[in-house]
């Protein structure tokens, strides 16, 4: 996820320098699951809701999990390299409630693998294997120039030789320590995945995979909504109460899965004046801001159950980069039955509001807690954060009071 919102941030990001990042994991580190995060109270009782729920595929689907819900942004991704089986395992053991594995796009050979862009090149080893040097190449995907390696000019067996490492490494040096170590991992590999901890953990695990460029996709012959309604289909996981969430910033995307598969749907929103790239192929004028007028989500609710906006969107900031007002958002989503999980939670200064920095050191944790509680004030259903501990201790402070 977060397609949208790295164009706009994935510069500042990779540009900005610094050696302090505090990595700091607490406690949960030194155990699996969420009773070592030593939850109390209203998050205990939500913790036991959800365990409860969880017999047969799904239990009693999202409202059997804990609210806000705590979803580890393409696992845990502020300590491991994204989109690896490392980063996922590691989300559910800091007690995440739901995975984002993956962000999907496909191979040559018609595969789902789980990349945060078709582009390799900053999230794996493909520079160093000179075998692939000539895959290196340009494209405009979604109206964007970008140059490097295509996950679609890749057979699978040609992407399970590499390995994932850190996208963004001046920010997250201490990830570096695991680059190498684990492959690319297959949409199936996922549910199979999602299964065995389903058992070994003795509740409900939850996915929460995001079809990437569709319009693009589809127009190279590799739809992605059918792949991924085929898969779900074969593994059981195609039902209303299923324990997978589907979400996309286009919205036909999810127009076409709702058609495919009766699983929750979630439109992803980024910046009130952007708009979708299916609906700039189809000459259609919206932006977001359309999107989020009371209109525009009872549209929405006529084919999805949430939506996953921008941070931004549920309180803009100032020039400063401060917090102001709370929009409407929260309300008038609900209001048409529209849950919110926005996006993305960092704890790393350079992704917080500026009053909630400490100091000037991009890999530097700042208040973290006090921006969750900032946004977990506003009504959200859930986030995704790239750091699922410390949501889920946030969360346990914001219940409790």
């Amino acid at each position: 996820m977060g397609t949208h919102e790295s164009r706009v941030a994935q510069g500042s990001e990779e540009r900005t320098g610094g050696t302090a990042r505090r990595a700091l994991l607490g406690a949960a580190v030194l155990g699996a699951g969420g009773a070592v995060l030593g939850l109390s109270g209203t998050a205990k009782a939500a913790g036991a809701a959800q365990a409860a729920g969880a017999a047969g595929r799904g239990g009693g689907g999202l409202k059997s999990l804990p609210v806000p819900t705590v979803i580890g942004h393409r696992g845990a991704s502020g300590y491991r390299p994204e989109h690896t089986f490392g980063s996922y395992q590691l989300a559910l053991d800091l007690g995440a409630d739901i995975v984002e594995a993956g962000d999907l796009v496909p191979t040559r050979d018609g595969h789902l693998v789980c990349r945060h862009e078709p582009e390799i090149g900053g999230t794996t080893d493909v520079a160093a294997h000179p075998e692939f040097a000539d895959r290196k190449t340009t494209k405009v995907i979604d109206g964007v120039s970008t140059t490097g390696w295509f996950t679609e000019d890749f057979t699978l067996a040609e992407l399970k030789r590499l390995r994932a490492v850190e996208r963004i490494p001046a920010n997250r040096p201490h990830n570096t320590l695991y680059n190498g170590r684990w492959e690319i991992p297959t949409f199936e590999e996922v549910l199979r995945w999602q299964d065995e901890q389903t058992r070994r953990r003795g509740r409900q695990v939850w996915i929460y995979p995001e079809t990437k460029h569709p319009t693009y996709f589809r127009k190279l012959g590799l739809g992605l909504e059918e792949r991924v309604a085929k898969l779900l289909r074969t593994y059981g996981k195609d039902k209303r109460n299923s324990p997978v969430v589907l979400q996309s910033f286009e919205p036909t995307s999810i127009e076409r899965l709702n058609k495919l598969v009766d699983n929750p749907l979630v439109v992803l929103l980024s910046g009130a004046g952007t708009r979708p790239y299916d609906f700039v192929e189809a000459g259609d004028p919206r932006t977001v801001a359309d999107l989020i007028t009371p209109k525009g989500l009872r549209e929405i609710a006529g084919y999805a159950q949430g939506i996953g906006p921008t941070l931004d969107l549920v309180i803009p900031k100032d020039a400063n980069g401060r917090l102001t007002t709370p929009t409407t958002l929260v309300a008038d989503a609900h209001k048409v039955g529209l849950i919110l999980h926005p996006y993305t939670m960092r704890n790393e200064n350079p992704f917080l509001p500026a009053e909630f920095r400490k100091g000037t050191d991009a890999d530097a944790y700042g208040d973290a807690f006090g921006a969750f509680q900032a946004y977990f004030a506003t009504g959200i259903d859930g986030v995704f954060t790239d750091n699922p501990d410390t949501g889920v201790l946030a969360r346990d402070a914001f219940v409790n009071g």
